[in-house]
């Protein structure tokens, strides 16, 4: 049973839901699905699940993008209700052409809304019934397949005949098909001249022996892999080296030479320790300690405003699609005159159609920017979403427009949604007489220690009192490395050694810094990968012990796809092991080998995306000042170039 439909608009007035269900939902599932879905960029996905206390919900939705419309269906999960997107669809329809920007009532829409219902049900039933009916297919019997075409042209569907595809032709006792993503669907039936009908579309391909007039139509296949391209592209790639019988230059390798060891020379010193041993005071002030480092060090880069140069980039879309289509007869000019009249004239609607070709160009942008396939995807849906039925202004690219679209929805999802200032946090918390903690969570060798060392440099530089926890009891060598970090930065640690539990050794390490006057506790962690069950909940009980005020996940700027996984499944960890109803989850986000990633960004836009999470510091080099803000317009800049 459909719980409730609701139409609002995108500034969130409500202007009409349907009485007649009269369902009181439980919890706030609309709220829910406009924090969590449609403001984060993922009102491309088909449907959202909200759970509740007594009650499961599954949301769907659909937008009126020219007038700025959302209507949205809410019903129990475990229904599956087969009429909801024909229901949705049939009222957006309808809604539009009573709509009226004046008004904001519309009770005389409930009597349209019963009779929408009835049809989208009675259509519903219809289809189960047709769906579970069997067809024969060369006397045997099999279950109807059906398949999406438009029915005008042979060479697609075979509409001229009773034995092949029948879409909205003129073909008969058919196949019919609905759903373009059948990986194979084959079919025998008459063929009048013998010829075979091969076609790939959507995401599957279709072989038909048929009676349409279909010919060959290898040509269609354009994502297969060129052999022929590669050959070529290594044939032209310059060099010094030989070339062989097939026309191919091979580098000649480069010959090493040994250096000759001269043994009766004595070695020279070498100098292992590198730490400088300097006498300073450990009570003397902080003013003191903070001039000491920073005149060894230097300010941290943290507090430096990066210079930003907002110089657009010149596209060059246009050139590489005249480039890929010039084999294609007519191709370039028709692509000039199509983009000059819509250009010019502007476009009455925009459908997907017209979107595919520069949405597909900046997904694979995106992801040549290390952005993981899944998020670059679901970003490319939503930003179509949002695009779908609007109208092109005058003298307007679709390629630019989609362009923009992506830049302010890329922004929206790199710009936090609540504001963290820890210095902030650390001055209330002080006054409260109790110190800050920060947990330092993440996988294996991406640098929590080194990182953590940087953080308690810049909040030095601040004036706080700063105290680290070893609470890595896992890793050899990891207590040594905390004791180096902290010997060279003057600030105390706290330490129990190896084989303790690491939420004892914290809680222990918290009510030192109350003891102490500690401003901040910066608890370093073992690195755990995100499939270790028995490390995973150490951490969970470490942070439920706890109640640390901030947890980072320190996270590599060159991971691609796995940064989704390894963010996905620590929350996802944090929430089942925790024994708190509303347990601890990630709340920020530390970027670390930043500067060796050249463009390569899109990390930060995959742990955002997938944790809600915001990149709060950023990693960029070797000493304790290189540690900076995310700098969100050069990363949407670096994303789209």
């Amino acid at each position: 049973m459909l719980e409730q439909l609701l139409i609002f608009t995108r500034g969130g007035l409500i202007l009409w839901s349907c009485k007649e269900l009269g369902n009181a939902l439980k919890g706030s599932p609309i709220d829910t699905l406009i924090r969590s879905c449609l403001l984060e960029e993922r009102s491309g996905a088909a449907s959202y699940n909200y759970d509740a206390p007594g009650a499961s919900y599954s949301l769907k939705w659909i937008f009126h993008n020219d007038l700025g419309l959302v209507f949205v269906a809410v019903y129990q999960r475990i229904l599956h209700l087969l009429y909801v997107d024909d229901l949705l669809a049939a009222v957006k329809r309808e809604f539009s052409q009573v709509y009226d920007p004046t008004r904001t009532v519309y009770r005389d829409f409930d009597e349209v809304f019963k009779q929408l219902k009835i049809e989208a049900e009675a259509r519903a039933e219809e289809l189960k019934k047709s769906n579970s009916n069997p067809v024969v297919v060369n006397g045997n019997r099999k279950q109807t397949v059906t398949w999406k075409g438009d029915g005008s042209d042979g060479k697609k569907n075979g509409g001229g005949g009773g034995g092949g595809l029948k879409n909205d032709g003129d073909g008969k006792n058919g196949i019919k098909s609905e759903s373009d993503r059948d990986r194979f669907v084959v079919a025998n039936g008459n063929n009048n001249n013998g010829s075979n009908l091969k076609s790939n579309g959507g995401n599957g391909n279709v072989s038909v022996n048929g009676n349409g007039n279909g010919k060959d139509n290898d040509s269609l296949n354009n994502g297969a892999f060129d052999v022929n391209r590669l050959q070529k592209k290594v044939r032209n790639k310059g060099g010094n080296g030989k070339k062989t019988d097939s026309g191919v230059t091979k580098a000649e390798p480069k010959k090493l030479v040994k250096k000759n060891r001269v043994w009766d020379e004595k070695p020279k010193e070498t100098k292992l320790d590198f730490t400088d041993h300097v006498d300073v005071d450990r009570d003397a002030d902080v003013d003191r300690k903070v001039d000491y480092l920073a005149k060894e060090q230097g300010e941290s880069m943290m507090d430096k405003d990066e210079v930003f140069s907002s110089d657009s980039e010149d596209e060059e879309e246009e050139g590489d699609d005249a480039g890929k289509n010039s084999n294609k007869p007519d191709a370039k000019k028709k692509g000039w005159f199509s983009s000059m009249f819509q250009s010019i004239a502007g476009k009455a609607n925009l459908e997907k159609s017209d979107l595919e070709p520069a949405l597909k160009a900046l997904k694979d942008r995106l992801m040549t920017k290390n952005v993981a396939e899944e998020i670059a995807e679901k970003l490319c849906e939503s930003v179509a979403a949002s695009l779908e039925g609007k109208k092109l202004a005058s003298f307007t690219r679709i390629s630019s427009t989609v362009q923009t679209a992506m830049e302010e929805a890329l922004v929206r999802i790199l710009t936090p949604r609540r504001s963290i200032d820890i210095l902030r946090d650390v001055h209330a918390a002080k006054e409260q007489r109790k110190p800050y903690v920060v947990v330092f969570v993440g996988v294996n060798g991406v640098g929590k220690s080194t990182n953590l060392a940087k953080v308690a440099y810049w909040l030095q530089q601040h004036n706080v009192n700063v105290m680290m926890a070893a609470c890595d009891t896992f890793r050899s060598g990891a207590v040594e490395q905390l004791r180096t970090h902290a010997r060279r930065l003057q600030i105390p640690i706290f330490e129990k050694g190896y084989e303790k539990d690491p939420a004892v050794v914290a809680k222990e390490a918290i009510q030192e810094a109350s003891r102490n006057g500690s401003d901040v506790v910066l608890v370093d962690t073992a690195g755990r990968m995100q499939d270790n069950e028995p490390l995973m909940r150490a951490l969970s009980k470490l942070i439920y012990l706890n109640n640390p005020d901030l947890v980072l996940f320190v996270g590599e700027a060159l991971v691609g796809n796995d940064a989704v996984d390894q963010l996905s499944k620590f929350n996802q960890k944090l929430a089942d092991l925790a024994s708190s109803p509303t347990p601890r989850l990630i709340d920020g986000i530390l970027l670390t080998k930043f500067d060796t990633i050249d463009d390569k960004v899109g990390a930060a836009l995959s742990m955002v995306y997938i944790s809600g999470a915001p990149v709060m510091f950023v990693g960029c080099g070797q000493s304790y000042t290189d540690l900076k803000k995310l700098n969100v317009k050069s990363i949407v800049k670096t994303l789209l170039k």
